[in-house]
């Protein structure tokens, strides 16, 4: 099975390769996922979390769903030394989870897949990714990291099994990372891509990581289970230890 939806700002695709897999399941997770862009868009003057900015509601009168995301973020702000700030993401300051909630949806929509018995999927959310199993037998998945200056190319290409990709840069929604520190956006980085095994942190971390400019790549090494790269604006495609191993073969 396979399917396409524009959520999110984005464009989301769902493969399947279970043939014992219901059809409704993918029903299942684009509900999941409008859902998600409800109550999280930052477009969207009646959402939830647009309703909690304007200060309309209290943290504590907030859905679980919201509370749950609202306690990641702020653990990953202090994982980065505050370089990941919610309160700081867009350019007039409001608060902005999209750092994460992309992630945090697409690995629940994960969720969904699984427990309908799927075993080998590929979703993919504008370049933000988590894959299981395998794409045929015994063959990985490819998924490529997306080029920030030439939308119809890939930086690189990788063959994963059973993880999670997410890039972050300014491509897509301009200047939308800034760094808290600073006020001002990153300098030295086009792009930051972060595997690991899950979407909602990989998705944070390379928010973090971007903001943080020329830093990211030891940062990111620090982090147990996580690999990363960055593209430059020198142009150079540089990487962690760990990332070279998942690099498909050429």
């Amino acid at each position: 099975m396979h399917r396409v939806e524009h959520i999110m700002g984005t464009a989301i695709s769902v493969s399947v390769r279970d043939a014992d897999v219901a059809a409704r399941t993918l029903d299942d997770v684009f509900d999941h996922l409008s859902r998600v862009d409800a109550r999280f868009s930052t477009f969207k003057p009646d959402s939830e979390v647009s309703r909690l900015g304007r200060g309309e509601i209290t943290e504590a009168e907030s859905s679980p769903a919201l509370r749950e995301v609202l306690a990641l973020c702020e653990e990953v702000r202090l994982a980065s030394d505050g370089y990941f700030d919610i309160g700081r993401h867009g350019a007039d300051g409001r608060l902005d989870p999209s750092g994460l909630v992309k992630g945090w949806a697409v690995e629940g929509a994960a969720r969904i897949l699984d427990e309908a018995g799927a075993r080998n999927y590929y979703l993919n959310a504008g370049g933000d990714a988590v894959v299981h199993g395998e794409a045929a037998p015994g063959r990985p998945w490819r998924a490529g990291v997306r080029h920030p200056e030439r939308p119809d190319r890939v930086a690189t290409v990788l063959a994963i099994r059973d993880l999670a990709l997410a890039t972050s840069g300014a491509y897509e929604r301009g200047d939308h990372v800034i760094d808290p520190h600073t006020g001002r956006p990153p300098e030295g980085v086009l792009s930051v891509t972060v595997v690991g095994p899950s979407l909602a942190y990989a998705d944070a971390y390379a928010t973090a990581a971007f903001a943080m400019g020329p830093g990211a790549l030891r940062w990111i090494a620090s982090l147990p289970g996580y690999a990363g790269c960055c593209i430059t604006t020198d142009r150079r495609l540089v990487w962690t230890e760990a990332f070279e191993g998942l690099i498909a073969p050429t």
